[in-house]
């Protein structure tokens, strides 16, 4: 069934011009976030859409030429002041169709310190940094400052830009807690909200703090909401906080790439490593998901054993050796990375053709995210499940709700079907020497993470202590779950990611000195915690 929602432009359009108050509930809202039924969308242009010509010279210089479908439903609402409800599948380009439109209606202002006058919340850090890759250099075509908050980086840099003055800041719901609290940002301005994953948000416990945050914007601002799933779990925020928004759905909320394949490969215990090692021998960008961060870095270590260039990611990682693990997998150095699920929203990777299920998914939310990782923006891609006997009952009702047939296959190591499924191929058998990189550092600090907020944690982050300038430990940063270190333990082995760093003492930089001890004489170049 295709149903065209209504989406013309009324009288609300300027909403900025409306009273001060309370937005009104709207049932109907929220009823339509449990329809699957999806729209057909008219092909436009970016001119078309109404953007104005400096964004429109940007987007052809980054060689993005035509707009999504979900871009050219929403950002004609979204121009015009109303709030907006946005349904598509991941990689389809929901940061354009908010980020742009917020752009937009951005240019000729200028922000005031400590108040930023637009704000994109996140879930997660390594969303909150793909959403300022794709944003910043839009922005600057408009002379505006876009800015990110997020935990894990530097506060008091943060706390600068904030002061000097940012027209787009793009933050986690608990680092943007910390700096109301503290006093370095007001959200008095924020007359534009955007939600990314609000579905995310809502699992992970956040839906308290957003509330907290959007009670401290302007009750008649804008509102946008997007996410690859909509559910109930989105209902009550819908109602409280968003005013009469028109809905755009151009995907249900299962499976509906047609570019990706999926299979369930059944292997015994015994086999199970083997076939795990030949797949990550493929030719090409790989992806594996394993549930916990002990497991991460054992099968990491062991296909380096054998002969794959394979590096970890989960939320045990300082940010810095998390940056530097994604930018060795986008720049090819890295071919294979073995994450948990802190990399299975916002991170994207051009040209990732598997996605390969180690452990199962915890449910079928997870797995389309997972899943998403490859066959973006119209690429095409393989997601392959490994099951054992005891999984299969498991995962055949997990699929079943997702939306996804996928084909199964009793494998062993060395088949044939093995190998035209996946690409699988025996590797090289000599172990990988994991890639080191030089950080560099300042009087004894540590690595700098990028857009100028820097990796140490001279300010505002807590837990752990600190070695070589970088934190060892999670940060406290008020709920900001973004899948960081477990709650009160310092390497976070064995457990699942979801809780917030150990509450330590605030981390301490070594005095000055070139990275000598605390008052010991400096005795060259410290090498760093992941050095």
């Amino acid at each position: 069934m295709t149903v065209t929602f209504n989406s013309g432009h009324s009288s609300t359009s300027a909403r900025a011009d409306r009273p001060d108050r309370k937005p009104r509930q709207r049932p109907a809202g929220g009823d339509m976030l449990r329809d699957d039924a999806v729209e057909t969308v008219a092909t436009k242009t970016f001119a078309q859409l109404g953007l104005p010509e400096p964004l429109l010279r940007a987007l052809s210089e980054a060689g993005i030429n035509s707009p999504f479908p979900i871009q050219s439903a929403t950002i004609p609402d979204a121009l015009a002041g109303r709030d907006v409800l946005g349904r598509a599948q991941t990689g389809s380009g929901k940061t354009l169709a908010f980020g742009l439109a917020m752009l937009a209606r951005l240019a000729d202002g200028k922000a005031r310190p400590k108040r930023p006058r637009a704000l994109v919340l996140v879930p997660t850090r390594e969303l909150a940094m793909q959403v300022a890759d794709s944003l910043t250099p839009l922005a600057k075509s408009l002379g505006l400052w876009c800015r990110t908050a997020v935990g894990g980086m530097a506060f008091t840099r943060q706390a600068d830009a904030l002061s000097r003055g940012v027209d787009l800041l793009i933050a986690t719901p608990g680092r943007l807690s910390d700096h109301v609290r503290q006093g370095t940002a007001s959200l008095g301005d924020c007359n534009f909200i955007a939600l990314d994953e609000a579905d995310q948000m809502a699992d992970m416990g956040f839906m308290p703090q957003v509330r907290e945050i959007l009670d401290l914007t302007p009750p008649g601002g804008q509102r946008l909401l997007f996410s690859a799933t909509l559910d109930g779990d989105v209902n009550r925020l819908v109602k409280q906080y968003l005013t009469d928004p028109v809905t755009h759905s151009v995907a249900p909320s299962t499976a509906s790439v047609t570019t990706m394949d999926h299979h369930v490969l059944q292997v015994s215990h015994q086999d199970k490593q083997d076939v795990i090692t030949q797949i990550g021998a493929r030719e090409g960008r790989t992806i594996m998901f394993v549930r916990t961060k002990h497991h991460v870095d054992r099968l990491a270590e062991r296909l380096r054993e054998q002969g794959v260039n394979a590096a970890a990611l989960h939320g045990g990682k300082t940010q810095g050796q998390r940056n530097r693990v994604l930018a060795d997998f986008k720049e090819g150095h890295t071919p294979v990375l073995v994450a948990t699920d802190v990399a299975a929203r916002g991170i994207h990777v051009d040209d990732i053709s598997l996605v390969l299920h180690v452990d199962p998914a915890a449910d079928h939310k997870d797995y389309l995210h997972r899943a998403g990782r490859t066959a973006r923006a119209g690429a095409s891609g393989v997601v392959v499940t490994v099951v054992t006997n005891d999984q299969r009952r498991m995962v055949r009702r997990l699929t079943d709700r997702a939306g996804v047939r996928a084909e199964s296959t009793t494998v062993r190591p060395g088949d044939a079907e093995l190998s035209r499924i996946t690409g699988a191929r025996e590797p090289s058998g000599e172990p990988v020497v994991e890639r080191r990189r030089e950080t560099p550092r300042r009087g004894g600090g540590g690595f700098r993470g990028d857009r100028g907020f820097g990796g140490s944690s001279r300010g505002g982050d807590r837990g752990g202590y600190n070695r070589g300038g970088e934190s060892r430990g999670g940060e406290r940063s008020y709920g900001d779950r973004d899948h960081g270190g477990d709650r009160g333990s310092y390497g976070g082995q064995g457990s699942r990611e979801g809780r917030p760093g150990g509450f330590g003492g605030r981390a301490r930089q070594p005095r000055a000195g070139g990275g000598g001890g605390y008052g010991r004489p400096s005795r060259g170049p410290r090498r760093g915690y992941d050095s």
